[in-house]
């Protein structure tokens, strides 16, 4: 095997690889052997279709298939000899013109830039810890209480917690919203689904009764006709329900798939599920600590810009998917994303250098472990489990997040990390 390197840009290569004909030749061979012992086609009796009739029907598809198979070993074995990092997948291309009884083919791809060597010792940043009390179950089931709640028409002054339908209609300086008749809306007072001013002055009224209030919208207000205007806005109560709240007896356990039904049991449930939700979450700051100071320590290093430039198309892609299912029909440019896609890719690359110095080797418990947690999360976790084993590319994933996880981990037993103790609710509250 005969390899050429040529350098393309700062970070791109163009690898040209020239091997015998012969190494292809032989495994197309010895494949159309193979498929003739067993081809089953009409008019031939089984193992006796001519050669030439087995070349005609799968010789494009044996060479094909060999092709690719010998690129991708030759390749792999081209870059370590010539000691290189690809970045991305080669772009692979048969030269047109091939020397008698060679073969011959050029793979552009980019490769990881000189990170030089990462010195983790250097970086500041805080690493959060929190465990789960038996108050956080408390509050946990309290929420699973309230989701399960009803609701029971009373004849009184709707209060807070209660639920409140209205009709409504308002009146600016230029129109009437809606033109004709009300809307129908309805709200939990207290949750601010109406504009606040509004909810409060629901607070007393009973069914049937009917108030005009007069308020000044702000800028930002998701109606866009009342968007930064003064309205007058009636509102008629047309039902107030209080809530009827469950109690935590067998039935409502066994709603949750505990079959005891025991309130032990159904507080161990909800404490491991809190714990499970806690560890990612923790982990989930920890990647994006370490990850941003990474990312920040090595801002002047150059990156793949294909590589950033289709990490960006995929961000626009993923946005575009989100609005669209939100009922949006908006347009997303990749270059409103280059920020966050260069962050992610100089972060991608960080982990795998910082592994590729240190020796970190993918800890296959561990991937096991994570695996089992996650079809834990489910109703058949047997099928789950299957299903990553079953799947390359669900398990390439997983891997991945395994051994960024472990490089998480390296980096903070060695950095400069200031430990801090929080509460379950101050992990988990939404950031923002």
């Amino acid at each position: 095997m005969q390899v050429s390197l040529e350098n393309i840009a700062n970070l791109e290569r163009r690898m040209t690889v020239s091997l015998p004909a012969e190494r292809l030749d032989g495994v197309v061979d010895n494949r159309l052997r193979e498929i003739a012992r067993t081809a089953n086609l009409k008019g031939f009796r089984p193992g006796k279709v001519p050669a030439k009739v087995i070349e005609q029907r799968f010789g494009a598809q044996v060479r094909a298939e060999a092709f690719g198979e010998l690129v991708r070993e030759t390749f792999d074995q081209a870059v370590r000899q010539e000691n290189l990092q690809p970045a991305t997948n080669p772009d692979i291309r048969r030269e047109a013109e091939e020397a008698k009884g060679e073969i011959r083919y050029t793979a552009t791809f980019e490769v990881v830039p000189d990170f030089g060597t990462i010195d983790v010792s250097k970086l500041k940043f805080e690493r959060a810890h929190a465990t789960v009390e038996d108050s956080d179950v408390d509050n946990m089931i309290e929420t699973l209480r309230q989701q399960r709640r009803t609701w029971n028409p009373v004849d009184r002054g709707a209060q807070a917690g209660d639920f409140v339908r209205v009709d409504t209609h308002a009146e600016t300086a230029v129109q009437r919203i809606p033109a004709a008749g009300v809307e129908q809306g309805a709200t939990v007072l207290g949750s601010n689904v109406l504009y606040p001013e509004i909810e409060t002055q629901l607070v007393g009224m009973s069914a049937g009764d009917e108030k005009t209030i007069e308020t000044n919208f702000p800028g930002d207000w998701r109606v866009p006709a009342l968007a930064g205007h003064t309205a007058k806005v009636t509102v008629k109560v047309v039902q107030v329900s209080e809530p009827v709240v469950p109690e935590v007896d067998e039935a409502f356990i066994r709603s949750f798939g505990v079959k005891s039904g025991k309130p032990e049991q159904f507080r161990k449930e909800v404490r491991s599920n809190l714990e499970r939700e806690l560890k990612g979450t923790l982990m989930n700051r920890l990647r994006v600590e370490v990850a941003t100071k990474l990312v920040e320590a090595h801002a002047h290093v150059e990156l793949p810009p294909r590589m950033v430039e289709g990490e960006a198309r995929a961000l626009a892609n993923a946005a575009a998917e989100q609005a669209r299912q939100q009922g949006q029909d908006v347009k997303m440019l990749p270059d409103n994303f280059l920020i966050p896609a260069r962050n992610r890719v100089a972060a991608g690359l960080l982990v795998g250098e910082i592994a590729r110095q240190n020796d970190i080797a993918l800890d296959t418990g561990r991937v096991r472990e994570t695996m089992n947690l996650i079809a834990s999360t489910y109703e058949e976790p047997a099928q789950v489990i299957e299903l990553y084993r079953n799947d390359p590319n669900l398990m390439r994933g997983l891997q991945n997040r395994v051994l960024e996880e472990q490089v998480m981990d390296w980096v903070a037993e060695r950095a400069d990390a200031t430990d801090r103790n929080l509460s379950f609710a101050e992990v988990m509250r939404p950031a923002g």
